[in-house]
């Protein structure tokens, strides 16, 4: 093994051993120990993040298996790392803010009785990430997937005394297992007709491939390719939250603050973008899969945002924006604009992982109130906190020079020089989105720190939210909003310098300059990026134009009517809830997804439940096949009863006639 090759293994190995240190001997070590290792083996995993970016960026890059566990046939199942440009992307972004995390809940969960046990699992998540990034075949991908899933479920119920913690992390993990199902499927079809998991075997093996088809129905022929692109995609709905498996996301709210941002920014949600981009050199083949993956996310990008306008739980605004924010970057996927789509993943892990730990620093300030009807003002009381909300919000809504700008724009063009089935619609959902976001983002960011004060003001829980509240530290006492401690608000600036600047500096060559090579494949004929190159005159003149664009203009309208409607007119928005009750109610019911699905498919399995106990278990099994067969024994038994009375007599009458039937048998043959 190779200098380099130790190096790969030290990224993930790094985070495990703190996970394994602070979770079987956190109570040993002690609270600071705990957080010391975790804290010290994600900061080693960064700094060999960086190392590898350098090599990498030197034109080394490698794909190769370190150990071989199993092999079956033809099939090798093994533990290997492809280590190119987008991998180094990822390992960074997801290092540096599972970093900026953990240093935050140092603070956050300063008086938890579960802290060591939340940093074991919040360095065991980064662990997991890492492997499924790194990966170079189909096993490691999916062992990485089932991984977070399993350490997300523990995340989200960690308050596991709150019954709604528990329902909430039940809901993920179900949820999941839905779209794991339709991922399983596509990883076994490829395994069923290349005879490899590795990525570059499956993918060499592609123009074969590309022709066969296969029948799903009696009569009903689908090209292969199409099918194993659009099972693999259900997999990333599950995890990227994709309608209509996004519903699981939003409950994720019920787990503590930090890892609502590790969920939401740079880990879990993005690993669907991340596969589908890995996946592209399969997905080049079938348009009919990509037309579907663009329905989906321009369905996303739209419709989840509306959502976010009626949140009052400060933290649910911000999970809402996650969802429609994913959906751009699925819409970027399915017009082939890989790169755009990994370039907004990147941006926005920055942006939305400083909104979710400004959110926590403001629900610390408010002793733990989430409900943003609550607040108002706080601007004076905690400056560093609403300068990078602000910061943050501005990347969020695109506003030219910040980072959203740069990646949410290339995914509008990109969007609208396309002409893949279902691109107009698609326009439209992210056009619109644009106003959507920014009339949600600055609705709370006005909301919480501006106009008057009105803390220790009570608000009966009328929203979707439910207002929830994060107050299982034992924070209580006189209301009196603060500044974060230093744990808390230096990762707010240190995320917020990215938030500003990394995609002024890296549109050009993730964009238009082709930094990833051959991670990404896209064909001549999709090549939408390769037309906006032709346009593209630098990240400066982008960023002017922006300002006379049509997303700029819908973006400083959202602004507009939201500081009208919240900080000026404050009647006007329930003018608006009461005048259009019934979208209203939709709204709040959020599309009625959770009732269709406590009906149908929770009906369903209890009906089907009820049905296999009564007829399955208690008729069939025990009645026929266990109770059923002992009857039949006991009347088998009762009439051979019959015939065994105990008289000599009957019996040799009974031989008597059976050697006359053998006689005559025997004597008619002759």
């Amino acid at each position: 093994m190779t200098d380099m090759q130790k190096l790969y293994l030290l990224v993930p190995l790094a985070p495990l051993v703190g996970a394994v240190l602070a979770g079987l001997f956190g109570r040993a070590i002690g609270r600071t120990a705990s957080h010391v290792v975790t804290i010290l083996g994600v900061a080693v995993a960064f700094v060999a993040s960086l190392l590898i970016f350098q090599d990498v960026q030197a034109g080394n890059v490698f794909d190769g298996a370190l150990y071989t566990w199993a092999t079956a046939g033809d099939l090798r199942f093994e533990v290997g790392f492809l280590i190119d440009k987008l991998t180094v992307m990822m390992m960074l972004v997801v290092t540096f803010v599972s970093l900026m995390v953990h240093v935050y809940t140092i603070g956050y969960m300063h008086d938890d009785p579960g802290y060591q046990r939340f940093f074991s699992y919040i360095s065991l998540f980064t662990f997991s990430m890492l492997m499924l990034v790194m990966s170079n075949n189909f096993v490691q991908l999916f062992f990485g997937w089932e991984a977070v899933g399993l350490v997300s479920y523990l995340l989200i119920g960690f308050w596991y005394t709150k019954p709604t913690a528990i329902y909430a992390n039940l809901k993920a993990f179900l949820v999941n297992r839905v779209g794991d199902f339709g991922f399983l499927l596509g990883i076994g079809l490829i395994a069923a007709y290349t005879g490899s998991l590795n990525y570059a075997e499956v993918f060499a093996k592609i123009p074969a491939l590309a022709p066969q088809t296969v029948e799903l129905l009696p009569g009903s022929s689908w090209l292969l390719m199409s099918v194993i692109c659009i099972c693999l995609f259900i997999g990333a709905m599950g995890k990227s939250a994709q309608v209509p498996l996004h519903v699981w996301l939003p409950d994720s709210m019920e787990g503590p603050t930090p890892i609502s941002a590790l969920i939401h920014a740079a880990t879990m949600v993005t690993a669907g973008i991340f596969m589908v981009t890995r996946m592209s050199p399969l997905f080049e083949v079938s348009e009919s899969a990509r037309a579907f993956v663009l329905v989906i996310g321009a369905t996303t990008a739209l419709f989840m945002g509306f959502l976010g306008i009626i949140q009052n739980d400060i933290k649910r605004v911000v999970a809402y924006s996650t969802l429609s924010q994913l959906g751009y970057m699925t819409v970027a996927l399915g017009v082939s604009a890989y790169s755009a789509a990994v370039f907004h993943l990147m941006t926005h892990a920055f942006f939305k992982a400083l909104l979710f730990l400004a959110a926590g620093s403001v629900i610390i300030g408010m002793h733990h109130d989430q409900d943003i009807r609550n607040m108002g003002g706080l601007w004076k009381r905690m400056p560093i906190t609403w300068v990078t909300s602000l910061v943050g919000s501005l990347a969020l809504i695109g506003f030219p020079f910040f980072a959203g700008f740069f990646s949410k724009d290339a995914i509008i063009e990109a969007v609208a020089l396309s002409h893949i089935p279902g691109a107009g619609y698609a326009y439209f959902c992210v056009i619109a989105g644009v106003f959507v976001t920014a009339f949600y983002s600055f609705r709370m960011y006005f909301l919480v720190f501006h106009g008057k004060e009105r803390f220790g003001g009570s608000h009966d829980s009328h929203g979707s939210d439910d207002a929830h509240h994060d107050d299982d530290h034992g924070h209580h006492g006189p209301l009196e909003p603060h500044e974060s401690p230093w744990v808390v608000w230096v990762p707010l600036v240190l995320l917020a310098i990215p938030s500003v600047v990394i995609g002024f500096v890296a549109i050009e060559p993730m964009l238009f300059k082709g930094w990833f090579g051959s991670a990404v494949v896209v064909n001549e004929a999709n090549d939408v990026l390769g037309h906006l190159a032709e346009e593209f005159h630098g990240a400066s003149a982008m960023a002017q134009h922006g300002f006379m664009s049509l997303p700029f203009v819908l973006a400083m309208s959202g602004v507009a009517m939201a500081a009208l409607f919240y900080l000026f007119k404050p009647e006007i928005p329930a003018w608006f809830a009461k005048t259009f009750a019934p979208v209203y109610r939709l709204l709040e019911n959020k599309y009625y997804f959770d009732r269709f699905n406590e009906i149908v498919f929770a009906g369903g399995a209890r009906l089907l439940g009820r049905g296999l106990w009564k007829g399955g278990d208690q008729m069939l099994i025990d009645g026929v096949m266990v109770n059923g067969t002992a009857s039949a024994v006991g009347a088998v038994a009762r009439l051979t009863r019959l015939l065994q009375t105990g008289h000599i007599y009957q019996y040799a009458f009974v031989i008597i006639i059976g050697v006359v039937v053998l006689l005559t048998f025997w004597g008619s043959r002759g």
